[in-house]
């Protein structure tokens, strides 16, 4: 006898596919997230590793990530502070004045007639042109300005920006006052070790007898030349770090 299979109701088969549609319409956006993230976290790391050249800077437990050019200029920041016997406050202050100012790059424009490192003005008072350009020059100007004001070290540094730089908006100062205090903390010693740079392959290596000359005269470390290799001793462990770092 035969034998008939059990018929499905319609409204069965329309509540079905409708409750598949809408699985598919969340599920769909759900893969499509994780996918996303995944490959979002592999390019990040990518770059982490085997990207473009970044500096790390790790010290209090936090890190700040910057480019090589950023962090040259960072190292020539805290260097002429040590060399002045400056607190390390006032390397933090600098470093962060520098990032809100020009991003720690050598900018040859902004308001005005500004320029460098601190965005100073010729027309101020800060030196010519090419003196405001030269970074050793614009930084020991900085902290020229710093050492008279009175008690800066224990200051809001959204004091210290208005007394120094007559900034108009003080409070960015605040937000990157971590990132100034990390890059002061490796780059003078205080965190040993703290800072790490992946490099390109250099097209023209400068000189050992230039590198030496630059480093005693930012850090004030005397320096000899060996080879191909430049030598630095510190007094101390601090600061034999802070010319590895620098």
């Amino acid at each position: 006898m035969p034998t008939t299979e059990p018929r499905i109701p319609r409204r069965s088969i329309r509540q079905g596919r409708r409750r598949r549609r809408w699985v598919a319409r969340i599920v769909l956006p759900l893969v499509i997230v994780l996918v996303g993230g995944a490959g979002y976290i592999a390019f990040t790391t990518f770059r982490a590793n085997f990207g473009e050249p970044s500096c790390r800077a790790t010290a209090l437990g936090h890190s700040a990530t910057f480019t090589p050019e950023q962090t040259t200029n960072a190292a020539t920041i805290t260097a002429i502070a040590l060399k002045r016997g400056l607190p390390a406050r006032a390397a933090t202050i600098a470093n962060a004045t520098a990032i809100v100012e020009s991003k720690l790059r050598n900018i040859k424009f902004g308001d005005r007639d500004s320029l460098g490192l601190f965005q100073q003005r010729p027309s101020q008072g800060w030196g010519t042109k090419a003196q405001i350009l030269d970074p050793v020059h614009a930084t020991n100007k900085f902290y020229d300005a710093l050492i008279k004001i009175d008690g800066y070290q224990s200051m809001a540094i959204t004091t210290v920006a208005q007394k120094v730089q007559h900034s108009g908006f003080p409070q960015a100062y605040a937000d990157h006052e971590e990132q100034g205090r990390i890059l002061a903390s490796t780059l003078s010693g205080h965190s040993p070790g703290g800072i790490g740079c992946r490099l390109d392959a250099p097209t023209v290596s400068p000189p050992a007898a230039s590198i030496a000359a630059h480093l005693t005269g930012e850090l004030g470390v005397p320096a000899t030349v060996q080879g191909a290799s430049v030598h630095a001793a510190g007094q101390d462990n601090q600061e034999a770090w802070a010319a590895g770092s620098w």
